[in-house]
């Protein structure tokens, strides 16, 4: 837990707080991202969720708020490789699926990662 700040000798309670939140937020990204390959089996409502992930994702570019920016090049980039896996080229579509179970793998160990933190911490404190 080298990345949150320590007083006197504990984590303080606001530092715990934000671990757990990102602990929870990855975890349910990487459950949604599943979700999402799940449904997108059928083939319009893949297009429909894609289109709809990405128009989401550029307006978080496009919004004045700095933090969500990196959330919505993620949400945009998960809306176009949905939109690929529903494509008629195979290799668009294996591509594309593959790297959004990477996706919703790598989401789901950050979360993991971040909940050892997070009962690391709180151990700590006890």
């Amino acid at each position: 837990m080298n990345d949150i700040e320590k007083s006197d000798g504990y984590y303080s309670r606001s530092a715990l707080a934000r671990q757990g939140i990102t602990a929870i937020i990855y975890s349910a990204s990487g459950v949604l991202l599943f979700v999402l390959q799940f449904l997108a089996r059928f083939r319009a409502l893949g297009l429909v969720l894609g289109a709809a992930l990405c128009i989401w994702g550029i307006i978080s570019i496009k919004s004045k708020d700095p933090a969500a920016t990196k959330p919505g090049i993620l949400i945009a980039s998960a809306g176009v490789l949905t939109i690929l896996s529903k494509t008629g080229v195979p290799a668009l579509q294996i591509i594309s699926g593959a790297l959004l179970t990477m996706g919703a793998f790598g989401l789901l160990a950050m979360g993991l990662v971040n909940a050892v933190k997070f009962f690391a911490g709180l151990n700590n404190r006890s």
